[in-house]
């Protein structure tokens, strides 16, 4: 892994965050949104209406919120680069994997802070085995996200982190 995959990149993503993600009413926004559905921010060309005013209009979210490189992952490797703007067909199931996408880039932010700690040859050896789950050699299909929860790499994942209190205490 390098520090670069989890480094967002708009330009090379299709928007997903705009889109697959649900968001409530509230202080960070200013209406419900459901999943699925385009924010009504988002202009026709995949950029956001009030970019520089979006803390003055209500979507503080917005600016806190990270896909940590998922967006991009999942619009150029996981769909080649095909768009839910141009098939509309492709919003559940880019929705699904950008949410599944997602998770997988979280448990590897956490795993690379991990790994600035004196990991010992036994926790590197996990380390390891658990990146080498997170991210598949021959890469992330639809089907292999889609069996990814079942795998139970996540709770792996966490009960590696819960294992190395131990450098932090």
């Amino acid at each position: 892994m390098t520090e670069s995959s989890l480094i967002p990149d708009c330009q090379n993503c299709a928007a997903l965050c705009c889109i697959c993600l649900a968001f409530d009413k509230s202080d960070a926004f200013p209406i419900d949104k459901p999943n699925g559905e385009p924010c009504p921010q988002l202009t026709e060309g995949q950029s956001c209406k009030i970019y520089e005013e979006r803390e003055q209009q209500g979507y503080r979210g917005c600016m806190h919120f990270d896909c940590l490189g998922a967006g991009q992952q999942v619009t150029q490797e996981v769909f080649g680069g095909r768009n839910w703007r141009d098939d509309s067909r492709l919003v559940a199931p880019m929705t699904r994997a950008f949410v599944i996408m997602l998770k997988i880039h979280q448990l590897m932010g956490l795993l690379q802070t991990a790994s600035q700690l004196p990991l010992t040859y036994d926790e590197m050896d996990r380390f390891d085995v658990l990146m080498a789950d997170l991210e598949p050699v021959d890469g992330w299909s639809e089907e292999r996200l889609e069996g990814f929860e079942a795998q139970g790499t996540e709770a792996a994942v966490h009960a590696f982190l819960k294992s190395l209190r131990h450098h932090v205490a």
